[in-house]
């Protein structure tokens, strides 16, 4: 055993029997780096990544290449999910060298954590167009025998150009103008795949951010308002209809490696699903007809059931939290338990339900799996639902008013024979950010689709957040969250987007439940935000609290990666929390870091989808919902207020008796109370006028139809 043995991370723990001398990242590896003149080797990764994996087993499990590694370096491993900042500094490092990035990143550093060469997947001989591992390991170890002052010397010169590149500053207020905002869109649409949804060519990530600007773009009635909700509609379409969605269990993939979303990479992230889930929801409401609205609704279900099925962490009988990950990979190779033949299908299934699963499925003996790296694969599929019910008919020569029925039954027998199978191995650690937005996206299905169970998990992940991973105010000092929590104990102060995530996520619990607390505690973790994370001369958000341990640089996210950019969270979040509050200024700041993007919106819009969310949110008319009455009273105008998709609308709920309390939501005071505990008060306005308060469903929905302009 290593130095990894002690560490929490799953990651890391993997990597804990390696005959590499693995340190964590700390001071005890600095200091021997010192001690002993060594560059420090600094590997990156995440313990669902496939080509960590790879990279593990043919150069970190072999004898002669650890050999090397603890010879001539300080080896330290890194879980990106753990620790995301230290990830961001030397990703934008990895990319600058070599124009590309990815993980398992492999970065050589000098003793003051400078890097000076940096890649991401070495093979162990030469292959790939790549160096082989122990050949550059011995380039490195010549190059700083003999040439290290040079070394040193280049690392700090690249440092301070990186240092430099990421100071971005803010103008002071947006000049981004509503054509720019058109000006995105026609990117989009510019790049639009109209055959099979989605940008550009293979691979294709979801990039959900996008997909919720797009529908949010879509609903405000500018110009090419309608392509971009045709955009985002269409690509969702095609993302539930194919191998991405996991047809059987429920859930996505991180992406697909081809044009048809057919072939995913199989390893099920919980930050990717959070944003589906979210994004579908809203869908569902756009949906242009039943159909579609029925597939996003069933692909919503069968993710959140999943979700509780196999990733969800019961801490107590009203606290959970949900794991980060699902691995690609089972009995060492990628997809094998999710791919099918023809012939196990017929093992399974009687005659009819043969021609209805290979129908359903896209099923045929030839497949759609290709695995280079395992010939033994061929002929495997991964399950499709590209035909309709009328097609499946016609082909399996079934009535088509049974098949739902049917495909069903199919669905549970073959879900059942896989769940026989070795499955991949979960990421157990909990994550405080991807959880926070769970919460929100949990809360919003459970609002729109009128499901109080998805709004219960989600308060019972809020409750184990606040139990476990977050210190109230104790003697003046600041609250604080925790970013991780993995065997019993919470460690890696939070970062801005555990703070941003989360309260964005509280405010869409708010908005299902009515539980003023929510909001307070969204509020607190805003004034964190501002107190500890704001820059405030160049503008915008660090990702690390100002206390935080210094790296060589402070990042600041403000392009959407794997998850979407902080910097535009905490925008999102400042100016959506201004709505409740009426805190001018929240939304003053939150411009300043909204106009970092600004150099960047022609040429970079595919990687700014959040913070073009809060840009539009910042640029449509100032519109409200406050509904007045008890929570039993209220629930028949709530569930009237969840037919509409209402992206820039501020929408409050207010219990008469906490109104005669003070509430501390500005926008509830002075809102008339009812005494007949049967009655509710709505109030809909736009641009500081309001309409006629009403306690009648038919007028506040024709109010709806004019508010919305359906």
């Amino acid at each position: 055993m290593n130095q990894l043995s002690d560490e929490t991370s799953p990651y890391l723990l993997q990597h804990a029997d390696n005959p590499v001398d693995w340190f964590p990242w700390g001071h005890e590896a600095f200091a021997k780096a010192r001690r002993e003149n060594k560059p420090i080797l600094l590997s990156i990764g995440y313990s669902t990544c496939h080509w960590c994996h790879v990279m593990a087993h043919e150069s970190f499990e072999n004898e002669t290449i650890a050999a090397q590694m603890n010879e001539s370096f300080v080896s330290i491993k890194v879980d990106r999910e753990e620790r995301p900042d230290i990830d961001s500094v030397y990703m934008s490092f990895t990319q600058a060298l070599t124009g590309q990035g990815g993980w398992p990143m492999t970065v050589f550093l000098t003793h003051d954590l400078k890097p000076f060469f940096a890649g991401t997947y070495f093979p162990p001989e030469d292959g790939h167009g790549r160096p082989g591992f122990g050949r550059l390991l011995a380039s490195i170890d010549e190059a700083w025998k003999h040439r290290s002052g040079e070394l040193v010397n280049y690392a700090a010169d690249l440092t301070e150009k990186l240092r430099s590149a990421s100071n971005i500053s803010s103008g002071g207020s947006t000049g981004i103008s509503n054509t720019a905002l058109t000006a995105v869109v026609q990117n989009m649409k510019n790049s639009f795949d109209d055959q099979w949804g989605g940008f550009g060519s293979a691979p294709k990530f979801p990039n959900p951010s996008n997909l919720e600007f797009l529908l949010m773009y879509g609903s405000t009635g500018r110009e090419l308002a309608d392509d971009a909700k045709h955009m985002a509609l269409f690509t969702l379409e095609k993302i539930v209809s194919g191998g991405i969605r996991d047809q059987l269990g429920g859930g996505f993939a991180r992406y697909s490696v081809d044009r048809t979303w057919t072939v995913p990479h199989f390893e099920k992230m919980l930050y990717d699903n959070a944003a589906l889930i979210r994004v579908l929801t809203h869908a569902s409401q756009c949906a242009a007809n039943p159909t579609q609205k029925q597939l996003f609704e069933t692909s919503i279900t069968e993710a959140i059931d999943w979700l509780s099925r196999e990733m969800k962490f019961q801490a107590d009988k009203d606290q959970i939290a949900f794991f980060s990950a699902q691995d690609a990979d089972s009995e060492g190779i990628e997809g094998k338990y999710f791919v099918w033949t023809s012939e196990e299908l017929s093992n399974l299934l009687t005659e009819e339900e043969l021609r209805i699963a290979l129908a359903t499925f896209d099923v045929n003996s030839d497949g759609n799996f290709r695995d280079p790296h395992n010939p033994d694969l061929e002929g495997l599929c991964v399950l499709t639902r590209q035909s309709s019910l009328e097609e499946i008919s016609m082909v399996a020569n079934t009535d088509v008013q049974e098949l739902p029925e049917k495909i069903e039954n199919i669905k549970k027998v073959l879900l059942a024979h896989r769940n026989m199978r070795i499955p991949p191995g979960t990421d157990r650690k909990i994550l405080t950010s991807w959880n926070g937005l769970l919460i929100g996206a949990l809360a919003e299905a459970g609002r729109v689709l009128r499901n109080s169970t998805y709004i219960e998990l989600a308060e019972h992940t809020a409750k184990f957040i606040r139990s476990h991973l977050w210190s109230d105010t104790k003697n003046n000092e600041t609250p604080k969250l925790k970013h991780v929590y993995a065997n019993e104990q919470a460690k890696i102060p939070g970062m801005l987007e555990d703070y941003s995530y989360l309260g964005l996520g509280l405010i869409d619990l708010y908005k299902a439940t009515g539980n003023e607390s929510y909001l307070s505690w969204a509020l607190e973790l805003l004034e964190v935000i501002l107190d500890n994370f704001e820059d405030d001369t160049s503008g915008g958000y660090y990702d690390t609290a100002k206390d935080d341990e210094p790296l060589i640089i402070r990042p600041k996210s403000i392009y959407d990666a794997a998850i979407p950019a902080p910097n535009g969270t905490a925008a999102l979040l400042a100016i959506v929390l201004s709505g409740y509050f009426r805190q001018k200024q929240w939304n003053d700041k939150a411009l300043r870091a909204i106009d970092l993007i600004a150099p960047l919106i022609e040429r970079a819009s595919s990687g700014l989808g959040i913070t073009m969310q809060a840009l539009l949110q910042e640029h449509t008319a100032e519109r409200e919902i406050v509904l007045v009455g008890t929570e039993d009273s209220r629930r028949p105008f709530e569930e009237v207020v969840a037919e509409y998709y209402l992206p820039t609308v501020t929408i409050a709920l207010g219990d008469p008796s906490d109104l005669e309390r003070d509430s501390q939501v500005d926008l509830l005071v002075g809102r008339e109370t009812v005494a007949e505990p049967d009655l509710v008060m709505a109030y809909i306005c736009e641009n500081m006028v309001c309409k006629l308060p009403t306690s009648s469903l038919t007028d506040m929905r024709l109010q709806l139809e004019a508010l919305t302009g359906r």
